[in-house]
């Protein structure tokens, strides 16, 4: 017979999940997830002093996310996004082929220097728009659109600071940035070249081979709001490189930081707060705006869903995956990739990869696994949460919330034509990169 607090615990999750996947009305996934969260607390599976340990968990990789949210949304006001679109379409020079290969690159980049929902959110209206002005049909976008969906979500797998539940989860294994980086970016990275090549060979029949040479999007989107119908004379070319030179900066002074284990939130703090003084000084804005827009749910959601993982911590759900996995995850490197990869992708797909890379990484730090094993079988959790986690659009947030801009400009990719090239290119994609990391982890560590 299951205790009250344990039935509880499974009706929250379950319920949130529902919640977060169907989004009536176009609910706010904080909503859900704080409800949630008051019914576990309510239920006694976790306790005020858990709350304790909960806050200090995710607050470093919150403040970070929120820092570099903040980073976009200044980018945004300048005009740098839809500077960055037009400047794609004009070194496409006129070849449909050359723009699927500058499209995925950006949404690569984009996912780097930032995060993959703030890519998502930000560049898939400029892509829509972009596509509309070069008079494309909509069989003709869905590469683009699609392929830029893909890469976007599955780029938080090289470095685990473009994704917030990377951060939490490499607090909870005690995995610095650095560590991290030096681990997954070559094998990563590889396996998103992989994921590209296979989208290319599944879309090269449907891309245009002429397009228009000049596309100008100035002013017919709201993010270039802030520019005029003639440019402004402080938004030149070398004005916008300077700005993307620093933001690289700061990227780069996060591995830095964690290098010599300083708080990468402290950085990303600093950074914002100078990239906001540049605004405001430069351009005479102050930053009254830019705290308006903050997506301030997203700590809320964290915390929510953080709090409900918890509980079913405590009621004993991780022990059960322990005895399931544990014996199949220690025999050597590959099987650790291979199992937790192949787990965590199942997981994501069934109910979604935020909850899905929080539980498997808590079940993990329970295994008692060497520490290069737990280190190499929490990187393969996250490349099937990044990149397994794609296969349906249910998957990820970034997709769910990728449709549902689609369906705001009334372009028409169902789920028949999402599955039909996921089924294609995530499966080997995910096998390619769980294999590749689990080499390069060996050559790195040869005496393991």
């Amino acid at each position: 017979m299951l205790s009250a607090t344990v039935l509880l615990t499974l009706f929250a999750f379950i319920f949130t999940i529902v919640l977060i996947l169907w989004r009536p009305r176009g609910l706010n996934e904080a909503i859900p997830a704080t409800f949630g969260a008051i019914v576990v607390l309510a239920g006694g599976a976790v306790t005020w002093p858990d709350l304790l340990q909960i806050t200090e968990t995710i607050s470093g990789a919150a403040i970070t996310i929120m820092a570099t949210i903040v980073m976009a949304i200044v980018l945004e006001s300048f005009g740098f996004f839809v500077w960055a679109a037009e400047g794609l379409a004009i070194r496409a020079r006129g070849s449909g082929i050359r723009l699927f290969w500058y499209v995925n690159l950006i949404c690569f980049l984009m996912t780097l220097f930032f995060n993959n929902d703030g890519s998502i959110l930000i560049t898939t209206p400029i892509l829509l728009i972009m596509l509309q002005h070069l008079g494309l049909k909509n069989h003709q976008k869905i590469p683009y659109l699609l392929s830029g969906a893909l890469v976007a979500t599955a780029s938080s797998a090289p470095i685990g600071v473009s994704n917030i539940v990377n951060l939490i989860a490499l607090k909870i294994v005690h995995m610095d940035l650095y560590m991290h980086t030096m681990m997954m970016f070559v094998p990563a990275t590889i396996g998103l070249l992989f994921l590209v090549t296979l989208l290319f060979l599944c879309f090269y029949r449907q891309l245009p081979r002429k397009i228009p040479r000049t596309v100008s999007i100035r002013g017919s989107h709201p993010l270039s709001r802030s520019l005029q119908s003639e440019p402004d004379p402080r938004y030149t070319t070398r004005f916008m490189q300077s700005i993307l030179l620093f933001v690289f900066a700061v990227r780069l002074s996060l591995f830095g930081a964690s290098y010599v284990h300083i708080p990468i939130e402290w950085v990303a703090v600093l950074g914002s707060l100078l990239l906001l003084g540049w605004r405001w000084v430069y351009l005479k804005m102050p930053p009254k705006d830019i705290l308006a827009k903050i997506p301030w749910h997203i700590l809320i959601f964290a915390f929510g869903m953080y709090v409900i993982i918890y509980g079913l911590n405590n009621i004993g759900l991780t022990e059960k995956l322990v005895s399931i996995f544990q014996p199949l995850v220690s025999g050597d490197l590959m099987s650790a990739s291979l199992m937790m990869g192949g787990l965590l992708s199942a997981m994501s797909t069934l109910f979604n990869n935020h909850p899905a890379l929080m539980v498997g990484t808590l079940t993990l730090t329970q295994m008692g696994l060497d520490p290069l094993t737990l280190k190499i079988a929490y990187l393969a959790s996250v490349i099937g949460s990044d990149i397994g986690s794609l296969l349906l659009p249910i998957g990820t947030l970034a997709s769910l919330i990728w449709m549902h801009i689609l369906k705001q400009y009334k372009v028409k990719i169902g789920w028949k034509d999402y599955v039909k090239v996921t089924a294609l290119v995530i499966p080997p994609t995910l096998v390619f990169t769980l294999v590749l990391l689990a080499l390069w982890v060996a050559w790195l560590y040869p005496a393991h």
